[in-house]
């Protein structure tokens, strides 16, 4: 009788040590994945605070006809201007890929009356990613 109660016991141990095992490595996986989901809240919502605080000290940033390499605070300016005229109603990541240090993200922005396709570069600096570069263009 003490022979089964051992294995069982041993099968109860292994079990959870598994179940344990794949929460850490599940809870690894999700935060990987869910860094830049702030930039990504912050798209759907306009804001350009937390934009702002992503950014590296300057951004290649092309929205419409803007296009050039401005300092975080003129992109920030620029990007408050784009969301004042397009109120954003939902955003959508449709592709994500990346090696190493640096990832990249492609999404659609809706708004009222018309849709962009969304563009952000992430390299890692300082162990903090940065967003090197930020595209705003008209889906058609």
């Amino acid at each position: 009788m003490k022979k089964n109660k051992k294995k069982s016991i041993t099968k109860y141990n292994l079990q959870k040590m598994k179940n344990i095992l794949i929460l850490l490595l599940s809870f690894l996986m999700f935060s990987f994945i869910v860094e830049p989901n702030d930039i990504d809240t912050a798209i759907r919502s306009g804001n350009t605070k937390v934009l702002f605080n992503r950014m590296n000290e300057n951004v290649e940033l092309v929205i419409l006809d803007k296009d050039d390499i401005y300092s975080k605070v003129q992109a920030q300016k620029i990007l408050q201007q784009f969301f004042e005229k397009n109120k954003p109603i939902s955003f959508e990541i449709l592709h994500k890929g990346g090696k190493e240090d640096t990832q990249y993200f492609i999404g659609t922005l809706k708004t009222k009356d018309k849709k962009f396709r969304v563009y952000y570069l992430l390299k890692t600096k300082q162990n903090k990613s940065l967003i090197y570069q930020f595209r705003i263009e008209l889906d058609e």
